[in-house]
């Protein structure tokens, strides 16, 4: 099927009689008839469900919807796009590993990065986005064991050049794992170009709608983790609290990634997404093929007109031909990028806030990728835990405007843009 089709009609196929909308399967449990079957779930030995912390009939159908667009093969919910980047992350990384980041990324995960994972004994070395090949292969270790970047990065909108990144990590045998939130896979394929591992805030695009909070992990099911051994003694050596099992021998590299991450992660840390949520999120992605162009075509609109206005110190919107690594976009995104725009505006942090204030369509919000526009200053919200330095490693500025243009009328949202400007 192609992406649209499977937006309609991708991870749920209902039986004669059976609901043709996604159930919501809102049961914490489930009944069994035997002991020994239930016994069967625990061993992982047979399929089915048991407990809704760990997976969930409704979240699986979603999911399986999920995986189909980004074509790989395997794929989980969770509570949201960080406890996301979370698993995917601490599914490969113990106490004492490494791994490799582009410093151009959303400001909660180069937290959970910087923060948050050094507690726990993971390292982070960050690069540029546009490292060259010497630097990327100069940051691996010998206890190394991913690299992470964004298709687009938030709020930055930097491109990760798939092939440069994957062609280094695959060399020293360890995967690529990559947040694809901002494009969707209605306008990139991460896995198409040799990711192994793709992440998802389904809070964003995919649910569209602002009503539930969601992330998503997608396995390529490439990656082999039995040639990597002694790098992945999580997935290569048995597990003691599954009776000494071996994902990758017993699921394959198609199903080893995922397995542990739900049988080991959502076990023991419960990040899973409400079947209600995943019930909204498979609405959303419904439409996902028809607003995703909306967004584009809106957001080229207002670019266009920010790009010429001489309150604009700067602009970064990867539709522009001025973005300077478009030779990028012509090669991963030519279909179209997504509908967030970065740009600073001379004067600071007062130009920005006095921009801000004076919109009426656009409202103010810690949120992005809505039908409905939205806008905020990444240095004084998302990014205020970072400091000077690390602002500027992340691509933010101190009169940096992260603009969200949703699917209202075009004219409108120009509209209300322009009057903003005229108020500085």
């Amino acid at each position: 099927m192609k992406k649209e089709t499977i937006c309609i009609q991708g991870g749920y196929k209902p039986g004669n009689a059976e609901p043709r909308q996604v159930p919501i399967v809102q049961s914490t449990t489930f009944k069994f008839d035997t002991c020994e079957f239930m016994g069967k779930l625990f061993n992982l030995e047979a399929a089915g469900y048991f407990y809704t912390r760990l997976s969930n009939p409704t979240n699986d159908y979603v999911a399986k919807k999920i995986t189909e667009l980004e074509g790989g093969v395997a794929g989980m919910l969770t509570s949201s796009g960080q406890a996301a980047n979370f698993f995917a992350v601490f599914n490969l990384c113990n106490a004492g590993d490494h791994l490799i980041s582009t410093s151009a990324i959303y400001g909660g995960t180069f937290n959970l990065f910087a923060v948050t994972l050094k507690k726990m004994g993971i390292e982070t070395t960050f690069i540029p986005p546009y490292s060259d090949e010497d630097t990327i292969r100069k940051a691996i270790r010998p206890n190394t064991k991913l690299i992470f970047g964004e298709t687009i990065a938030n709020p930055s909108l930097d491109v990760f050049d798939f092939e440069k990144f994957v062609k280094v990590a695959h060399e020293a045998g360890i995967p690529v794992i990559v947040d694809n939130t901002f494009p969707t896979p209605i306008n990139c394929r991460p896995i198409e170009f040799g990711v192994d591992i793709v992440t998802h805030s389904t809070t964003k695009y995919l649910d569209g709608h602002g009503v539930g909070v969601g992330g998503a992990i997608v396995d390529s099911g490439k990656f082999d983790w039995m040639a990597h051994k002694d790098k992945f003694p999580g997935l290569t050596t048995p597990d003691d609290s599954y009776h000494g099992l071996v994902y990758a021998e017993a699921f394959g590299k198609e199903g080893a990634f995922i397995t542990k991450a739900t049988a080991q992660l959502m076990r023991d840390l419960g990040s899973i997404q409400s079947p209600q949520n995943a019930f909204y999120l498979n609405l959303g992605i419904e439409s996902l093929h028809v607003r995703i162009p909306a967004h584009c075509k809106n957001a080229q609109k207002v670019a266009e007109y920010l790009e010429k206005s001489d309150k604009v110190k700067s602009i970064k919107y990867p539709g522009l031909k001025s973005f300077e690594h478009h030779d990028l976009i012509e090669k991963y995104l030519p279909n179209g990028t997504c509908g967030v725009i970065s740009f600073d505006l001379n004067g600071g942090r007062e130009a920005a806030e006095k921009f801000m204030k004076t919109l009426k369509l656009i409202a103010i919000e810690t949120h992005v990728a809505d039908a409905r526009s939205c806008c905020l200053a990444p240095s004084i919200t998302t990014h205020r835990q970072l400091t000077d330095e690390q602002l500027v490693a992340a691509g933010v500025s101190a009169g940096m405007v992260r603009l969200s243009v949703g699917i209202e009328n075009g004219d409108d949202l120009l509209e209300d843009v322009k009057n903003a400007l005229d108020s500085i």
